[in-house]
């Protein structure tokens, strides 16, 4: 039994038009899925990994930071007969804040993007998996909700807050047939670190850090999530999987 096939099963992958969710998205379509890519707005990003994954692909966008536009991509699914067996919650928005120098804005922008835009979408689409007697759902954390970083106090704060409705939402659905896991990437060489790793004195000391002795790529977080979508993870759910070389250990 090839138990990562999973031809006849809809994806639905927020966050997808660049970085670990373009990756992700493209290798559930290579294992056979029928993958709905997503963006926070229309364009030649989104465009061109809809074009990478072949036929069947699907677009779709919506702001995270406008909960009216994830409530509507919601019902544009369910209309569609979109309405996904495998729901991966990538999408998310960072920023350097610390507990020091972070304004109310910031604040309630990123815990809008990266918690409740998430949980709308489980409000509205678990009761579809439950149904059909099947589902995944995996989110894609931060290694920073659980080994903090001051520089990213409140993005951390919210990758957390995933962490424990990830839990909830493991435990309620069990009985119908769903999982809901977490991978917890590292440093992830993708083009929203790539500023912060061309500084080749701090990229050397984060690097000799991570036992590894490597940055991660998009790629290595894909293989993680389509474990998780396939049957071969059938027994599993509620688990936290680090993506990160190690890092977890490091002291």
């Amino acid at each position: 039994m090839d138990f990562c096939d999973l031809t006849g099963k809809t994806a639905l992958v927020t966050g997808s038009s660049r970085g670990i969710g373009r990756a992700i998205g493209l290798l559930l379509a290579q294992l056979g899925a029928r993958v709905v890519f997503h963006g926070s707005r229309a364009g030649e990003k989104l465009d061109s990994a809809v074009a990478g994954a072949g036929g069947g692909a699907v677009a779709l966008a919506a702001d995270f930071e406008r909960p009216d536009e994830v409530a509507e991509l919601a019902e544009v699914l369910i209309k569609r007969s979109l309405a996904p067996d495998i729901l991966v919650l990538n999408a998310s928005v960072q920023s350097y804040t610390g507990l020091a120098d972070f304004d109310g804005a910031e604040f309630l922008r990123m815990f809008c993007a990266n918690v409740e835009s998430s949980c709308l979408l489980l409000r509205k689409l678990l009761p579809e998996m439950r149904k059909r007697g099947f589902g995944r759902v995996i989110f894609v954390g931060s290694i920073n909700g659980v080994r903090p970083a001051p520089r990213l106090a409140v993005y951390g704060a919210t990758k957390a807050a995933l962490m424990n409705i990830a839990r909830t939402a493991a435990a309620e659905n069990a009985p119908f047939g769903i999982t809901v896991n977490t991978i917890l990437p590292g440093v992830i060489e993708t083009d929203r670190n790539a500023e912060r790793l061309s500084d080749a004195e701090f990229a050397k000391s984060l690097r000799e850090r991570i036992p590894m002795h490597r940055f991660g790529t998009a790629c290595d977080c894909a293989g993680a999530v389509a474990f998780l979508a396939s049957d071969a993870a059938a027994y599993i759910t509620g688990a936290e999987i680090p993506v990160d070389g190690g890092w977890q250990l490091a002291r």
